[in-house]
């Protein structure tokens, strides 16, 4: 008999790379908190979450060259549509600067918990299926 890890770890193995992906933008927002002119980004963990359960080949964006000699490029983000600026909080100190390092510190430490309460469920499930394949009682 076949194992499915779709049925065997459920959400979970999607989630942690939707959300590793999720630390990585706060991440470049708290690192760019003096930066003028930087906007505070954020993706739609919903969005994100239900096209990596479609399994969906995200998009990638390309870029055009304005001169043959110019290098092909494309981003590695995973779709344009994922991620999208953060509506600020408060206003504009005047640099452009839209990051409140405080709601990012926040938002970053939600996604960590997040992150890890699916770890923890991943490492739960294969020790339950090796002991499944040991034969372990208990």
């Amino acid at each position: 008999m076949a194992i499915s890890f779709d049925q065997a770890f459920g959400v979970h193995q999607y989630a942690v790379g939707v959300r590793n992906a999720r630390s990585e933008i706060l991440a470049s927002n708290i690192a760019n908190a003096d930066t003028p002119g930087y906007k505070a980004r954020d993706m739609d963990f919903s969005m994100a979450l239900n096209q990596a359960l479609s399994k969906t080949r995200p998009a990638t964006v390309s870029l055009d060259r304005t001169n043959v000699m110019h290098l092909k490029g494309s981003s590695g983000i995973s779709n344009a549509g994922d991620i999208m600026y953060r509506v600020p909080l408060q206003p504009d100190t005047g640099d452009g600067n839209t990051v409140d390092v405080q709601t990012e510190r926040m938002e970053f430490l939600d996604n960590a918990m997040r992150y890890q309460a699916s770890l923890e469920f991943l490492n739960q499930r294969i020790n339950s299926l090796n002991r499944a394949l040991r034969g372990d009682q208990a």
